[in-house]
């Protein structure tokens, strides 16, 4: 899976003409267009590090996660950062937007965050159906933000955030799209988003940091589902546990912290997330047939030689 895309990459990527002066000279906000976005650029399944509320008419397979959902109609759409997802568009839309902002943008007007709304957990249906009316005003709503962000006016950020929170507050009050299509490819993806989790955390770059998810049911709580579905998921495409992976991916990092660092036993064994370095030792006997003073020793002789 890509890397994380930034909102900075996002517009060097997607757009062919950019103005950063008409929308926010510190990218925390921005409006984009169909016509604004690079024609056939392919967006590629991965997260990015910025919220999206989007705005679709027409036939759109979205890619959420390890779900898909055709769109077919006039819909909104909330995308949280933590999910990964794709597009596929089936047919032109006569008119498209995407409302683009950073988490801060958000948290510091609205006393409640942003991560607080049970619009953007990790597990909620991402897509809103609008009705005729719905659609003209949501439409005028898109139209209208566009030409307030391209004034002078000093609190067109305040107008940016308060219709932003209308929209999220319309969808709140709806039903979100229910079917969903479960393709070949569902096990993959979820399988492919576990991974990206758990390279993320590595490596750890300081003794203060800690691994801390551990577990099967801590990835699982992540992705908003249940921890026998990814398990199973991970098994049938990957052919090892959920657990296997986890514990390989510890034994591979302590292994390069044992070598190349200059931390402690005690230290490596708190940063990744054992209580006490006799359990570390346990762990690390069970993986690889040694203990760790003597692995490090070892290796730092073969290395003398």
């Amino acid at each position: 899976m890509k890397k994380t895309e930034t909102l900075e990459s996002f517009y060097r990527e997607k757009f062919t003409l950019y103005d950063q002066s008409a929308n926010h000279g510190k990218t925390q906000f921005a409006i984009v267009t169909n016509e604004q976005c690079a024609n056939g650029a392919k967006i590629i399944y991965r997260r990015r590090d910025f919220y999206k509320v989007a705005l679709f008419k027409g036939r759109v397979l979205l890619h959420y996660g390890d779900k898909s959902l055709e769109i077919n109609g006039t819909a909104l759409v909330f995308f949280n950062p933590d999910v990964p997802y794709t597009l596929d568009m089936l047919e032109e839309s006569n008119f498209g937007g995407y409302l683009i902002f950073r988490e801060s943008y958000y948290n510091d007007y609205f006393k409640n965050g942003i991560r607080e709304l049970s619009l953007f957990a990790n597990g909620a249906k991402p897509v809103f159906m609008l009705n005729k009316a719905q659609e003209k005003s949501v439409d005028n709503m898109f139209k209208k933000m566009q030409a307030d962000l391209l004034t002078d006016y000093e609190y067109k950020h305040d107008l940016m955030r308060t219709h932003l929170n209308e929209l999220i507050h319309l969808a709140m009050k709806m039903s979100p799209l229910d079917k969903v299509y479960q393709f070949v490819d569902a096990k993959a993806r979820i399988t492919a988003i576990f991974s990206e989790l758990l390279d993320r955390q590595f490596p750890i770059e300081s003794p203060s940091e800690e691994f801390e998810m551990r577990s099967a049911a801590a990835y699982a709580d992540k992705l908003g589902v249940h921890v026998n579905y990814l398990n199973r998921a991970v098994k049938s495409v990957t052919g090892k546990t959920t657990t296997n992976h986890i514990s390989d991916r510890i034994t591979m990092e302590a292994i390069s912290m044992l070598k190349h660092s200059g931390w402690n036993i005690s230290q490596i064994s708190y940063s990744l997330g054992f209580e006490d370095p006799s359990n570390f030792s346990h762990f690390f006997k069970k993986h690889t047939k040694q203990i760790p003073s003597n692995f490090r020793l070892l290796t730092n002789t073969n290395h003398l030689e």
